[in-house]
């Protein structure tokens, strides 16, 4: 990166910060935050449309309303705020290619400084490597600065934030959203509309592939909930458990942890 391409990025995370922490209530901003790889992206853009406000995803943030989506723990200065969530074990999937493999959407700073830190022979073999990587994302706190269960103990407890679970929204992405917003905004939206919305960012319209038809090199790389059951063995089970297993169960995804020893 250039000096010039550094001083850019720090000029605009430090202008979407002072947006975010001083102005979401006037301008007013509407804030989705999430854990990455949680579905933000997915969600904010429906958000956007809906209500038909830019979401300035990759470009600097005009002072004006519009959606803006980052990995922001909890603070009392966000107002409308989003926060997405989703099974963590599936997160722990799903970040591993993100941050170890190079995408169309520019992470190849990302996957050179994951590399260094956490190197494998064969980058290929996730089963065998997922409970290094695990203990990795929760001990290094590479990228964001904090862990999962950091980041849903921050937001868990508190009011005036819409919840919007992941696997929620792939089971009903109208239901979701019609009942986030209206909760977020007051604002009943038109059921047709949700659905042209809600088909217009479906995974097959964006990613060209059916859900669960893998590109491990691709931002959108499956689409699909449960996929952790194909890549735990016993020992990563073992690990998430240790670090995040009361975190499952608070946000309903286990009811206890015999699920660490289940076939």
């Amino acid at each position: 990166m250039s000096k010039k391409d550094f001083f850019k990025a720090k000029i605009e995370a430090l202008t979407r910060l002072t947006m975010n922490y001083g102005f979401s209530g006037i301008l007013p901003l509407y804030i989705v935050t999430e854990y990455p790889r949680s579905g933000g992206s997915w969600f904010s853009q429906m958000l956007s449309d809906c209500l038909q406000v830019p979401y300035p995803r990759n470009e600097f943030p005009k002072f004006k309303s519009c959606v803006m989506q980052r990995h922001y723990k909890y603070s009392p200065f966000f107002q409308n705020v989003f926060c997405i969530l989703r099974d963590g074990r599936d997160i722990m999937v799903s970040y591993y290619y993100y941050s170890l493999f190079e995408n169309e959407r520019y992470n190849q700073k990302l996957v050179e400084n994951t590399r260094k830190k956490v190197s494998f022979s064969d980058y290929d073999n996730i089963g065998k490597n997922l409970p290094k990587f695990i203990e990795y994302l929760f001990t290094h706190k590479g990228h964001p600065r904090y862990t999962w269960t950091e980041f849903v103990d921050s937001w868990i407890d508190k009011k005036d934030v819409a919840f919007v679970k992941y696997e929620d929204l792939l089971k009903d992405a109208i239901g979701e959203l019609y009942k986030s917003i209206l909760e977020v905004t007051g604002q009943k939206l038109d059921k047709r509309r949700l659905e042209e919305i809600v088909e217009k960012y479906s995974f097959k319209k964006i990613a060209k592939r059916k859900p669960g038809q893998e590109d491990k090199k691709s931002f959108l790389r499956k689409g699909v909930t449960g996929d952790w059951k194909n890549y735990f063995t016993q020992e990563a089970k073992e690990i998430f458990d240790h670090y995040a297993g009361e975190t499952l169960i608070k946000l309903g995804y286990e009811e206890d942890s015999s699920w660490v020893n289940t076939k």
